[in-house]
């Protein structure tokens, strides 16, 4: 150890063990089952509603269309969480760890729904586009400003410049290992391919992510379906322990609850990211009629992400036995894979096992795909926070220095080693979690009655369309301008070629 940086290194401990106490995991249950309950279990009573709204393709030169912003969001949601996250989680808190991620998605699911509702209710118009985001719900759904510049300052710090670095590194790790690439040579390739979309705007990072997220989606899925296939003996005893382990009542793991639940819920907020304040970004850009219609399908972006990219690895890691378990600061337990560092070399060897050859190089293929569009949608919500912040005075060199710096750490990262990433990582994780949990959670009332308002309208066959006055929620200022609603509404008729007014 390079012990001139014990110091940043125990720092960096610290604030991992401060912000990532029991308390932020019983917050996130707590605030999601929460909202699960107050809205009657909408996750459930509208997947059929959620999976019609998510193919609308309605845009406009503001704002992009409901599928546009589903794959942004899932951009964010789908990343290296997804293969090396996974395999964190169960080689830290064993395959308990796995029900706990399913627990925080489920519930998950219904705060995804309030945080994207809000962002798209308190959304503004600068520049041209639309933009949103906890920092705009906070400034005016409960009118404190400075909260919502600390919300986007930690922001633009944890996606600008924490939060890729995981990505980044995972890619060049993966690509290492399956090809051998020098991480110098792969990191500069992916800083230069990164640069030349992030400068095009968000209508470019949407096109790309239009396009990527559900190829990769559907290529690993099925992936991980021929590795189950093959392996179908073992499903119902991979069940057995996954459910038993998240319960201490699997005798190798009976001493593993609390850490099957931290790291069960800590990956799957980091996965799936309901409750930290990411995906309301990309739900603020769509063009909707009501702001429930991209909170629906941003609540189903949660199961795409964990019930069904997440689950996919877990089953292909446990399936085939390709794990090791070693809960922290004790003696392992699992030693299937020997020294091998927690992280997508798991993914890799459980697939090698199946298809030998293919393992490594797929897996380092899908982590690409998944880790450079989650890197997309960092910038994006890095970028939206900046526009907050200058919104008074839009500042030019900000936003280039701000790329600078983001393609700056990408490079950074790549050639550092994962350890750092990931505790850099969750730093940036847990602080927006925290700003922003705490922000919904007193602004329930107004999503509730978002929610309202819509199944109100739905119950009576209509499209429904937005009116804040309507329902009862204030300083909604871009649905109030786009509608121009009035209590006195007033019918011009032409007579005679002359308007006259009447009520």
């Amino acid at each position: 150890m390079d012990y001139s940086l014990k110091w940043l290194n125990d720092l960096i401990d610290w604030l991992n063990s401060l912000i990532w106490s029991p308390a932020l995991v019983f917050l996130c249950l707590a605030v999601g089952l929460f909202y699960s309950v107050a809205t009657r279990f909408l996750q459930v009573r509208h997947l059929k509603e959620m999976v019609r709204l998510m193919f609308s393709r309605k845009s406009s030169q503001a704002g992009i269309s409901s599928f546009q912003a589903l794959n942004v969001a899932l951009a964010g949601r789908v990343g290296v969480g997804n293969i090396a996250g996974v395999a964190t989680a169960i080689a830290f808190g064993g395959p308990g760890a796995v029900f706990w991620m399913w627990a925080v998605a489920f519930l998950g699911a219904g705060t995804a729904f309030v945080e994207a509702a809000l962002g798209q209710v308190y959304k503004e118009k600068l520049d041209g586009q639309f933009r949103g985001g906890p920092a705009y719900y906070i400034e005016k759904g409960l009118k404190m400003k400075w909260y919502a510049v600390l919300f986007a300052a930690v922001t633009v710090v944890a996606t600008g410049a924490l939060l890729p670095g995981v990505q980044a590194n995972s890619i060049v790790s993966s690509i290492e290992n399956a090809f051998g690439i020098n991480p110098y040579l792969s990191g500069g390739v992916i800083a230069a391919v990164l640069a030349f979309i992030i400068f095009g705007g968000l209508k470019r990072i949407a096109r790309v992510a239009e396009f990527a997220v559900p190829f990769m989606a559907i290529g690993y899925i099925v992936v991980a379906v021929i590795v189950m296939i093959l392996n179908a003996s073992e499903i119902p005893a991979v069940f057995s322990l996954i459910f038993k382990s998240a319960f201490g009542a699997e005798a190798a793991f009976g001493g593993m609850i609390g850490s099957a639940v931290m790291w069960g819920v800590k990956r799957g907020i980091y996965s799936n990211e309901a409750g930290q304040g990411t995906a309301p970004h990309a739900a603020s850009a769509a063009e909707v009629s009501h702001p429930a219609k991209q909170g629906l399908v941003q609540s189903f972006s949660v199961y795409i992400d964990t019930m069904f990219i997440c689950s996919a690895t877990a089953f292909m890691i446990l399936v085939t036995g390709m794990y090791n378990v070693t809960p922290e600061g004790k003696e392992p337990i699992v030693t299937t894979l020997g020294a091998m560092e927690a992280g997508p070399g798991y993914t890799q060897e459980a697939v090698e096992s199946v298809i030998p050859g293919f393992g490594a190089p797929f897996v380092a293929l899908a982590l690409f795909f998944f880790a450079f569009t989650t890197i997309m949608a960092y910038y994006y919500m890095a970028e939206t926070n900046l526009a907050y912040i200058n919104r008074s005075k839009r500042r030019i060199w900000s936003e280039y220095l701000l790329k600078a710096v983001f393609i700056g750490m990408i490079f950074y990262s790549s050639i550092k080693t994962a350890g750092l990433a990931w505790a850099l990582g969750d730093i940036g994780v847990g602080s927006m979690a925290w700003l922003n949990i705490i922000a919904i959670i007193f602004l329930s009332k107004t999503a509730l009655r978002v929610l309202k308002d819509y199944e109100n309208q739905k119950k009576q066959g209509k499209d429904p369309v937005f009116n804040p006055k309507e329902a009862g929620i204030a300083n909604a200022d871009f649905w109030e301008k786009e509608y121009q609603y009035e209590d006195s509404r007033t019918v011009t008729i032409a007579v005679d070629g002359k308007p006259l007014d009447s009520n």
